[in-house]
């Protein structure tokens, strides 16, 4: 490994150790310092003269990338929701505030798969093998969900294939928004006693009672009765959409 890959490296472990303090303490303690980090990301691509289109963001393939990834898609919505039917898990809300849910986590979707693809993959590529990027990339991707173990076992695959689509095709619209269908599926159909309500981070154990116990708000619950939003802003995953919508009251 030549001194240009040795600082790759180090740039892209930065990048990721930027990341895990602002969701481990810096959200906390200095919300505002997401603003400088993205400052260190700009200047990384700056200096590496990446433009948009080698970030992924680019539309001019995006009906090939939707034509042959849609298919599978679609398989995996249709496995998630006859699953959620099946063990009696979907969360009543009305198509409507699903909607709301799935357009509101678009843009932070699209902005998991930047990180994940636009920055750690890119730079991945340029010391490793073909062979062994989608791997690294997906075990980062699966860490930053530490310590909820359900989301790390699905990161861990979503990011696989992620990334190899994104090797493939660079399009972080596609990735984006099929990032945000799955994204809004899990969250409909797996219960907070598997999923922890998607939390990652320290809000995590906050979900966890003397006994170990999470408590689970997909189930119906006494009519009129408000309930907690239905996605928390203590959820790494989908922060943005819950401010964008309204708590949510089960009937």
């Amino acid at each position: 490994m030549n001194r240009r890959q040795k600082l790759i490296v180090v740039e892209a472990a930065a990048g990721f150790a930027l990341i895990m303090l602002y969701i481990w303490r810096l959200r906390f303690t200095a919300p505002r310092a997401w603003v400088l980090i993205m400052g260190f990301f700009i200047l990384s691509h700056t200096l590496r003269g990446e433009r948009a289109a080698r970030l992924g963001f680019r539309t001019n393939n995006f009906r090939e990338c939707l034509r042959t990834m849609a298919p599978a898609l679609l398989l995996l919505t249709l496995a998630l929701i006859a699953g959620g039917v099946l063990v009696e898990t979907i969360r009543p809300i009305s198509p409507e505030y699903g909607l709301m849910c799935l357009l509101a986590y678009c843009p932070w979707g699209i902005f998991q798969q930047y990180l994940l693809n636009g920055y750690i993959a890119n730079r991945l590529l340029a010391v490793s093998s073909t062979r062994y990027v989608p791997l690294i990339a997906a075990s980062l991707f699966a860490g930053a969900h530490l310590p909820n173990w359900f989301l790390m076992l699905v990161t861990f695959a979503a990011g696989y294939y992620s990334t190899k689509i994104f090797m493939r095709y660079r399009n972080l619209y596609f990735l984006g928004l099929a990032h945000a269908v799955i994204g809004t599926l899990l969250f409909v159909v797996v219960p907070d006693s598997i999923s922890h309500h998607l939390t990652v981070g320290p809000g995590f154990f906050s979900r966890i009672d003397h006994r170990g116990n999470v408590p689970d708000t997909t189930r119906v619950v006494k009519a009129g009765t408000p309930v907690e939003s239905a996605i928390v802003s203590s959820t790494l995953i989908s922060a943005p959409a819950a401010r964008a919508l309204p708590p949510l009251t089960y009937r």
